[in-house]
């Protein structure tokens, strides 16, 4: 079962198609032989195979995984914490949508498969996620039920629906049969089912109340409204919506902002789910800026003060405007600081920014936004370091370091790593000799993370290993982040 706790119950599992066990049945014996075997299986290449993105785009070898178990495996990319700097997370990224070869242990269980879903799933990226379980999705239970809920939160219920009733592999529960019929017309078929899945004891009494409001909401007219379930499905936020009761989603998992993405949501609604998928790298920054400038901005305070200085800035940014973009510059940068989007709003607009004639503060603020760009590289060689940290900066986007004094502690740890003299510890080469890269990487994913908020000897170790191992923009961008960005705490 899924480690996620808030995906629907869509499916029985395990049982054969469409049949559902009695709670109270006794299994009976039919004869001394021995019982039927019942398989179940995925057709087509091993769902650890699945991958969106090819060996030639991410740069990872197809034999990331090597000799690691599965479960291994498994468990360390559903610890990931979703909260770590934007280049680390890029490279989670790679590592879930990359195509490569299943582990030497991999059987077609597809434990490495689900568990890259579930880690996507918990980063609100869902359109990643339903690309991936596109195949698998209809040929098994555990795979269906992520792209059942997936569909829900994008607005595909209407073919996730159909894909159910014409799929005779997959055996819905109760609630998810009431829906789909519901939402197929068949409201007399619906009823019934809720009835009997009621008799039975297979819908529980809140989901029954839902379900029956859901079914017919003149005979609950006046009624008060629901209880606000604390942690819904997606199955529950569609049906709560669906009977005029809609949840706001900023206190549920991230996954749920992108129901709020809909057309169908107000510009503030969608603005605020953008800006929290953002944080997770889970859309573009081009989406956002969309959003920003999509219309003026309604009111003042919160997410209006961001629409209108990111609005101000872009105008001046467009009108190549030196005055004007110094102005604009600091208010729009605190504002982005404020809601952690300092990496998407230099991904817009970093390369371009250190292009302009700019001075003093203003040139300086501009010099670090470049920094957290994909051209920081460039940004630094064009650079003459006015002191202070500067110098020490522009040797981390260069990756040589020599000579120059780190100004606090995570500065030296970050020079430890870039130094001729760093090696491996003892646990990552120990992985890189047994062939277990992947692994490696993963569990370098979380020291650096956790390191930054206590022991810097293992963001030195962390940044070194993805050095080691030709991961060298991501540890440089890594780097340039844990001085530039408060993500220590």
């Amino acid at each position: 079962m899924s480690a996620i706790d808030w995906l629907s119950r869509t499916v029985q599992t395990p049982g054969r198609p469409g049949v559902v066990a009695l709670p109270d049945e006794k299994p009976v014996a039919k004869g001394a032989a021995p019982a039927e075997i019942v398989t179940t299986t995925i057709d087509g290449p091993n769902p650890d195979a699945i991958g969106l993105l090819p060996v030639s785009t991410t740069g990872l070898p197809r034999d990331l995984w090597g000799s690691s178990t599965s479960e291994d495996l498994a468990r360390l990319l559903r610890e990931e914490r979703i909260d770590t700097l934007p280049a680390i997370q890029s490279l989670l990224y790679a590592l879930l949508l990359a195509e490569l070869d299943p582990p030497a242990d991999s059987d077609g269980r597809g434990l490495v498969y689900l568990a890259r879903i579930d880690r996507l799933l918990d980063l609100g990226a869902l359109d990643p996620a339903l690309s991936m379980l596109e195949g698998p999705a209809i040929q098994a239970a555990e795979p269906f039920r992520r792209w059942f809920d997936v569909a829900l939160l994008t607005g595909q219920e209407d073919r996730a629906c159909e894909v159910m009733r014409e799929t005779p592999e997959i055996a819905p529960t109760f609630p998810a049969r009431v829906f789909c019929l519901a939402r197929g017309g068949d409201w007399n078929a619906a009823a019934l089912s809720l009835r009997t899945g009621e008799a039975l004891g297979y819908v529980t009494p809140e989901m029954g109340e839902l379900l029956s409001r859901f079914l017919d909401p003149e005979l609950y007219e006046g009624e008060p409204p629901l209880p606000v379930p604390s942690r819904p499905s997606p199955l529950v936020l569609r049906l709560m919506e669906a009977i005029g009761e809609p949840m706001a989603t900023t206190t549920l998992p991230v996954a749920f902002a992108q129901s709020d993405l809909r057309s169908n949501a107000g510009w503030k609604t969608r603005l605020e789910a953008a800006e929290r998928l953002a944080r997770t790298g889970a859309i573009e920054a081009n989406r956002l800026l969309g959003l920003y400038t999509e219309r003026q901005a309604a009111a003042s305070g919160g997410v209006w003060d961001r629409v209108a200085a990111i609005q101000r800035f872009d105008t001046a940014m467009s009108a190549r405007d030196p005055a004007a973009i110094a102005a604009a510059l600091p208010e729009v940068w605190q504002q982005m600081e404020r809601t952690e989007l300092e990496v998407p709003f230099a991904t817009l607009y970093g390369a371009e920014l250190a292009k302009i004639p700019l001075t003093d503060a203003a040139g300086a603020l501009a010099f670090r936004i470049g920094l957290l760009s994909p051209d920081y590289e460039r940004v630094a060689r064009d650079r003459q370091p006015l002191g202070g940290i500067e110098p020490f900066l522009i040797g981390v986007a260069r990756g040589n370091l020599d000579g120059i004094n780190p100004p606090d502690p995570v500065a030296g740890a970050v020079k430890a790593a870039f130094s001729r003299g760093a090696r491996l510890s003892e646990t990552y080469a120990r992985l890189v000799t047994e062939k277990r890269l992947g692994e490696a990487i993963l569990i370098a994913i979380g020291d650096i993370t956790d390191g930054a908020r206590g022991d810097l000897r293992d963001v030195t170790a962390g940044l070194y290993l993805l050095r080691n191992v030709g991961l060298e923009s991501v540890a440089r961008r890594a780097g340039l982040e844990l001085l530039l960005l408060e993500r220590r705490g």
